[in-house]
């Protein structure tokens, strides 16, 4: 039986680009539920399968919805569904893990070997509903904003990012200053940062960060980041660097910028492999390196919900644009102009 027809944006092929077509109204299993998409925000890995880049190429396998922020209120139950009721406001943890490998069994679902992401291996957000496995849900209080709420997920990575180690008192830089890089520079300040540096190439973007809370703007081009490191730090180096961008030359500035003993959380896709001198920038200096994949399930989650509840990280700054679902080609081309925050989609 048809649920009947909604408006979705659709990878439809191999190459550039998206379509917005009408597509069935998914159909839920006894441990699903149906929700109805609030907003929906873009990410950075959306951008990636709209430019239909090296890595989306060996990645996803079009036709099908993308997109995985969202807040959305349920609207239906599978028969087995407990955890939820129709009428609840939720977002969702988009790594669906198997809860029987090693990681799992252990507690460390977010690196589940067998992950499946919502919006890459599975049909996403961006359309009127979603139905996703009632486990993925994150209950959002019903005096949460739709446009925060949708944004929990990616604020997550940050969260995940800064607080992978002790920030209190410490010197922070967040290199490169997309969306989550934004969030990671309130969250810095909210965990008791002494000073927060962010590096962008992007003028609009270190605005932003600006607003976000940063102490120090340092753009990558126009300065030497390492010669204005040395000077904010005494010549000890920064505590803690938090990798958003993705770029190699930063990334290699960011491990000569690094205090002795200090703290590397990498969150960032590197497209290509990237040249570092292990001897003398990080085997020497001591350092703590961590590869950041997702958010701790579900106490990332209770964190990002307790600072923005509380009010300790406020992302209204960064939220720039919203549009329609049918105006969704405005988004991404902001996107990837990098002329903007967080972008929302409004069904």
């Amino acid at each position: 039986m048809s649920r009947g027809k909604m408006k979705a944006i659709v990878k439809h092929h191999r190459g550039y680009g998206a379509q917005m077509q009408v597509v069935d109204i998914p159909d839920i299993g006894v441990d699903e539920v149906l929700i109805r998409v609030n907003m929906a925000s873009i990410c950075g890995t959306d951008i990636h399968i709209y430019t239909w880049d090296k890595w989306s190429q060996g990645r996803v396998n079009p036709p099908y919805v993308f997109g995985h922020e969202f807040s959305g209120e349920v609207v239906e139950i599978g028969a087995n569904v407990v955890n939820v009721s129709v009428g609840e406001l939720v977002s969702a943890e988009t790594h669906i893990v198997c809860g029987r490998c090693r990681q799992c069994l252990t507690a460390q679902f977010h690196v589940c070997k067998n992950t499946i992401i919502i919006g890459l291996d599975t049909q996403g957000c961006f359309a009127e509903y979603i139905a996703l496995p009632a486990k993925n849900l994150w209950k959002n209080s019903s005096d949460m904003p739709h446009d925060v709420a949708t944004i929990q997920e990616p604020m997550g990575n940050a969260v995940h990012t800064v607080l992978a180690g002790e920030v209190l008192g410490k010197t922070v830089a967040i290199i490169g200053c997309g969306p989550i890089g934004l969030m990671a520079v309130a969250v810095a300040k909210a965990a008791g940062a002494d000073k927060v540096l962010a590096l962008d190439i992007n003028d609009y973007r270190l605005q932003l960060a600006k607003k976000m809370g940063a102490t120090h703007l340092i753009h990558s081009i126009e300065q030497d980041p390492l010669e204005i490191t040395k000077g904010l730090t005494n010549a000890d180096g920064v505590d803690v660097i938090c990798e958003m961008s993705g770029n190699p030359a930063a990334i290699q500035q960011g491990f000569k910028m690094a205090a002795n003993g200090g703290r590397i959380s990498i969150l960032s896709l590197p497209s290509q492999p990237v040249m570092l001198n292990i001897t003398e920038d990080i085997v020497f200096k001591g350092l703590n390196i961590q590869g950041i994949t997702g958010r701790k399930m579900f106490s990332t989650w209770q964190q990002v919900s307790s600072l923005l509840g509380s009010g300790k990280v406020d992302v209204k700054p960064m939220i720039t644009h919203r549009f329609s679902l049918s105006e969704f080609e405005k988004g991404f081309d902001l996107m990837i102009k990098g002329q903007c925050g967080k972008v929302l989609l409004i069904p």
